[in-house]
């Protein structure tokens, strides 16, 4: 096996573009906007040029893990739209689907394409703030302006569902608080109608620019064996090359009903990362589109009164009410043993919710399965031999969130 330490590489290292004779260490973060977030690299370098890369996670240390074994199982969606904050809903959906197969309830079609409709606007969100802050990286902020503010109308629909922009808390354990309201039918078909010409602009901008080309095709390439082998998915796995999705491997929420194609590219590179992310835009609103047109009438939620609050007007009026929602918001509502595994296609690629319960109130164990914690493992060997510059759109094309590292 190579020895990649940074004592041998030094020991073996010769060049005559070393400043002063010598090497210098340089700290990528943790506090630099490059970085995206609160985490280090340090970077052992020849002029501009990367010898070695150690990186550092940490900073954050908010231990959501641990804190969700004093929750109770509503309260730990709260946690959940934290990790990675550009595609909260997905977070929140996929963390009530965990429970509701930890519990055996089956949700009303209906909240199947609720759910489908939101966590691909919530993947489009995603992908735009991560191709629209790979130009600005590269130098070309024009096209991040504009795609912020289509993320600002995505927003708007949150708004209407739950009251909150960012950090959502959307749904519920076995559906929705409430149904889409008029206003939240009319902010969708309007996304619908209007952001794909506003979206093909932003295409026109870099898609095939080619100062943006140059400076992203082969930066921070990863072959589809070295992918696999860190345990990639998602975009970064699928620029590589390798046809995973999660949506169509292990279908959830009925994505079995829905026509669309998982984009894949070759190099695995800064590019294909960036154009993979732009198709699966495209085929986000495709599958927005089918959900919409063909949303089917129905209950918003699952019948479970231990775990879905009751209407407001009853609890003020009536005791049977007021009983249910003091248990549901006091966790006094025990759950069943057992241990289970559930995951859905995040904006990073597979996120997991592996729950044990051992029959209380809370969960015995709860482990997010964070993308991007373990595809950023591989980022030192991606970046070792480019330049400083190529290490930053690489960082970027691969969508590394703070808060889904440290969680």
């Amino acid at each position: 096996m190579k020895d990649n330490s940074l004592s041998n590489i030094l020991n073996q290292y010769e060049s005559k573009e070393q400043i002063d004779g010598q090497l210098y260490t340089l700290n990528l973060g943790p506090t630099h906007p490059a970085t995206h977030g609160i985490f280090q690299n340090v970077l052992t370098m020849d002029g501009e040029r990367i010898l070695h890369a150690e990186q550092t996670v940490g900073y954050i240390h908010r231990a959501f893990e641990k804190i969700s074994e004093r929750r109770n199982y509503a309260q730990i969606t709260t946690l959940t739209d934290r990790m990675n904050y550009c595609s909260a809903p997905i977070n929140n959906l996929g963390w009530h689907m965990t429970v509701e197969k930890l519990l055996g309830i089956e949700v009303p079609k209906r909240v199947d394409y609720m759910r489908v409709i939101l966590m691909e606007l919530a993947r489009i969100g995603d992908h735009l703030i991560c191709n629209g802050v790979t130009g600005m990286d590269a130098g070309a902020i024009t096209g991040l302006t504009y795609m912020f503010i289509e993320r600002e109308r995505i927003y708007d629909i949150y708004e209407q569902i739950c009251g909150a922009r960012m950090t959502t808390n959307m749904g519920r354990i076995g559906g929705f608080e409430r149904d889409f309201t008029p206003k939240c039918h009319e902010l969708i078909q309007d996304f619908l109608k209007t952001f794909p010409a506003r979206f093909a602009e932003f295409g026109q901008l870099l898609e095939r620019n080619r100062i943006f080309m140059d400076r992203t095709i082969g930066a921070g390439a990863i072959s589809a064996e070295r992918a696999l082998s860190y345990g990639f998915t998602g975009p970064n796995l699928r620029a590589a090359g390798v046809d995973y999705d999660v949506r169509v491997a292990q279908p959830y929420s009925s994505y079995e009903d829905f026509d669309f194609i998982i984009p894949v590219g070759t190099a695995g590179d800064t590019y294909d990362r960036f154009m993979v992310r732009q198709q699966e835009i495209w085929e986000s609103l495709k599958i927005i589109k089918q959900a919409y047109e063909n949303l089917p009438e129905g209950p918003f939620h699952a019948d479970v009164p231990d775990f879905y609050l009751p209407e407001k007007a009853d609890v003020y009026n009536k005791m049977e009410a007021l009983i249910y929602h003091f248990k549901i918001v006091m966790g006094e509502t025990d759950v069943p043993k057992g241990e289970v595994y559930h995951a859905v296609e995040g904006g990073n690629g597979e996120l997991g919710f592996y729950l044990v319960s051992d029959g209380g109130r809370t969960p015995y164990r709860l482990h997010f399965r964070r993308p991007c914690f373990i595809y950023y493992q591989a980022y030192p060997e991606m970046i070792t031999g480019s330049v400083i510059s190529d290490a930053i759109v690489t960082m970027c094309s691969m969508n590394i969130i703070a808060g889904e590292l440290d969680a």
